[in-house]
Parts: C-alpha cells; structure tokens; sequence
C-alpha cells in the first residue's frame, strides 16, 4: 500500500524514543493491505485494539480473516469517554498476557482518541514497554491524540490523571474515516484542528473562517489540507518538546477551562472537542481581563468558534464547580495559581499563572 504523503516525527537524543512514521493515505481505508500485505509472516505477535463501534465498519469487514493462527489477536472495547479508565486499560494488558506475548510484540490500535490513549498507555506498561502504532479512525485523533505520545486515562471522575509518553512507532491515517463519523464526533475534532490553528497556523484559521460550506459539509479536499497542516504543525511541536517542559504546552489552549467542564459536567455527557471550544473562548476573554489581547482577537475567535456550532457563552451557574475542578488540573505548578494557555494574537501564545479571581470573571 503506498502512501500519498509522508512525515516523520522524531524525538531527541537521550528521550528513549526514536521516531514516529506518519503516512497518509487516499481513497478507502483498507486495513487488510495495510497488516496483510504478505509481509506478515515475519510480523511479530499482533494485538489488535478498537471498539464496538469501530468494529460494525465497512473497513474492518472480513479484517479477522486473514490473521495468523496463535500470531494475531483481536480485542474489542465498549465505546466512549466513560470506558476510559484503568480497568479497560488493564484488560488490554490481559490480553496480551493470556496469550503469551512477549517483549517483542505490537500493540495496535484502531479507533478515536480513547482507544489510542488506553492502547498507548496500556503497550507503555506491558513487561515494561512494547511497540505501538495507531490508526486513527475520529479527526480528534488524527490530528491531535494519536499525535506525540500522550497516553492514559481517566481516573476518579478526572480527565487524564493517569498515564505515560509513549510515542507510537507508526501513525497511518486515513482522512475518508471522518465521513463515517456521526456529526458530535466530527465537531468535536473539528475543535482540535481549529485550536492547532489558532495556536501555529493562522492560514489554516484564514481556511477556516473563509470555508465554513466546504468544511461544515466535510469537503474531503479541503479536510486532506486541514488534517495534513494540524498534524504536521504538531509533530514540529513535539520534535522540539516531547515531555511538555515549553511549548508543546501551548497546546493545551482551551483545554484547563474544558476538562473542568467534562468533569463537572459528568466525562462523556460533552464531548471532549465541544469543552475545549468552550475553554477557548474562555482563554480569549481572560485575555482581555488581563489586557493581553485586542478586542479584535476576542471577536474573531469567538467568531470562528461560532461559525461552527460551538458554544462560547459563560456557564455562571457551574461557574464554582468549574473552578474548583480547575484547581486539580495537572499543569498547576505555582500554589495557589491556575496554569492557563492563553493568546495575545493567533499564533502568539502564552502561559500564565491567574489567580482565582481572574479566571472567576470569565467563568460568570
């Protein structure tokens, strides 16, 4: 199978990992050429990770079929946000135990952003790491979960707790999979695109503001260029800063105003996209409280936000519960202080540490 366009990510001396391959690919997803190419008999022992709903595809029809006897195995998870935790993470890891695997197998995942962070984490832990490679089936996941080695899940009721870097070995991604995608899915990784725009592409927001038809109707055209920019824009982030010690934090733009609101709201009552757009417009007003932007940014943003169906007004009603979740985030560092991605401009990006005060003004 080849493909249509190449990239590879790699990561710094001395961090324990070497690189991730990234291929596009054109046209259909075709899992069965891509594992069942005849090259397979030298292939290690496979475990295969996806979900129920992935796996009612047309893509994964007949995928089983060609696996090799007591080589190739298949798992298939409940679907959504509430199955993230570290029992279904465990039950990867069951799996693979059950059938003897050892430390030179592949784990690979085939799904939205939950199946590759359980699956990524759940190969980081395995006789103490093994090899991964995601196909990402949802846009979330293709342009920003399956993307630098973020893994794990969610622990007591709180998004992310949990977890390890651990880069995948391969990315292979098909952009046709968000045709399948039911329309809260598709807007929630919309969001995500839209972020990496905001934060480092701001031709990609200029797409985004002057293309609303094509993309809101998912012109596969117009979202092969989309998908392709957002992942290469944060592959260039995580070359440079594979644990999030600098920029790479950037890209949690919206993302400490959202998992408070996922968590307040009950994980999967939202979807993750929808809550971190809300978080966006929230770090665009904090801006301006602390006079960092232009009331131009606020509306533009907001604006774009808008244009595709995303809620940015305050939520004064939950506005405490937001900020008491806000407080166990994992990137606070300064007592007392809330860390908060926030920007002057698009692609002017900036850490702060806001006081609760601050953050309440926005929040009502």
């Amino acid at each position: 199978m080849e493909a249509i366009q190449t990239h590879t990510l790699t990561f710094p001396e001395n961090s324990g990992f070497e690189k991730t391959d990234i291929f596009f690919y054109s046209g259909s997803p075709d899992l069965r050429s891509l594992y069942f190419n005849g090259n397979e008999t030298d292939a290690p022992m496979r475990l295969f990770v996806t979900d129920e709903t992935i796996a009612q595809l047309s893509a994964f029809d007949s995928f089983t079929q060609d696996f090799r006897d007591g080589k190739d195995f298949l798992t298939v998870l409940p679907a959504g946000e509430r199955f993230k935790d570290i029992t279904h993470v465990l039950d990867i890891v069951r799996v693979a135990l059950e059938h003897n695997f050892d430390r030179g197998c592949l784990f690979i995942a085939i799904g939205g952003g939950v199946i590759c962070d359980m699956t990524g984490f759940a190969a980081s832990m395995f006789k103490r790491g093994v090899s991964v490679e995601f196909v990402p089936t949802t846009l979330l996941a293709m342009v920003d979960a399956s993307v630098g080695g973020k893994t794990g899940c969610d622990f007591d009721g709180y998004k992310n707790m949990i977890g390890a870097f651990y880069p995948a070995k391969a990315l292979h991604v098909w952009p046709s999979f968000v045709q399948t995608l039911p329309e809260h899915e598709y807007r929630s990784g919309l969001a995500e695109a839209v972020k990496t725009a905001f934060l480092f592409l701001p031709e990609t927001a200029q797409l985004f503001l002057q293309n609303e038809n094509l993309i809101n109707q998912r012109d596969s055209k117009t979202l092969q260029t989309v998908i392709t920019s957002c992942v290469q824009a944060k592959a260039s982030v995580v070359h440079k800063d594979l644990r999030e010690k600098g920029d790479r934090a950037f890209l949690n733009l919206g993302h400490t105003f959202g998992h408070a609101l996922e968590t307040v709201a009950g994980l999967g009552k939202i979807t993750h996209g929808e809550a971190v757009a809300w978080g966006m417009a929230r770090a665009a007003d904090l801006s301006y409280v602390l006079g960092l932007c232009s009331k131009d940014y606020v509306q533009n943003a907001k604006e774009i936000l808008r244009m595709y169906g995303y809620d940015t007004e305050p939520k004064p009603l939950l506005a405490h519960d937001i900020l008491n979740a806000m407080k166990k985030d994992k990137k606070n560092k300064a007592e007392g202080a809330l860390r908060v991605i926030i920007q002057k401009d698009f692609a002017e990006n900036e850490i702060r540490d806001v006081t609760e005060q601050e953050v309440m003004q926005v929040l009502k």
